[in-house]
């Protein structure tokens, strides 16, 4: 369902171009801006979906993170960690080559146990006393 939102913003954006270009550029012109708009977002969008995490993996002490394809996205062990009110999540792990990996995820979006899991695996990874 978010991803049908998503594709109809892109065509609301892409109908905002060429209607406010069109009166100023003319119609072709408009229409190739527009299009141009549309090839942008659409390719913007699907980098997005394929790099969201679909599976989590937790280990003692570290985590590792699968797209939907199941691809590796990064693993490694927990740095860092904020929570904005039980609803998000953001990690920040590190990885065997030392490069920090941003990770954001919704509460929504995990079981109630595995975000809590991850939370209080955050907090200590960050060094946070509980």
């Amino acid at each position: 369902m978010l991803r049908g939102a998503v594709g109809g913003f892109i065509a609301i954006a892409a109908a905002a171009v060429f209607t406010t270009l069109e009166p100023r550029v003319g119609g072709w012109h408009a229409i190739l801006f527009a299009l141009v708009a549309l090839v942008a977002l659409a390719t913007a969008a699907v980098r997005q979906d394929r790099g969201a995490p679909g599976l989590l993996k937790i280990g003692p002490d570290s985590l590792t993170v699968w797209n939907r394809r199941g691809a590796l996205l990064c693993q490694g062990r927990i740095a860092g960690c904020s929570q904005w009110s039980g609803r998000l999540l953001m990690l920040v792990l590190v990885g065997d080559d030392g490069r920090s990996y941003p990770l954001l995820l919704a509460a929504d979006a995990l079981p109630d146990g595995v975000f809590r899991e991850l939370a209080v695996l955050g907090r200590c990874g960050a060094g946070a006393r509980l």
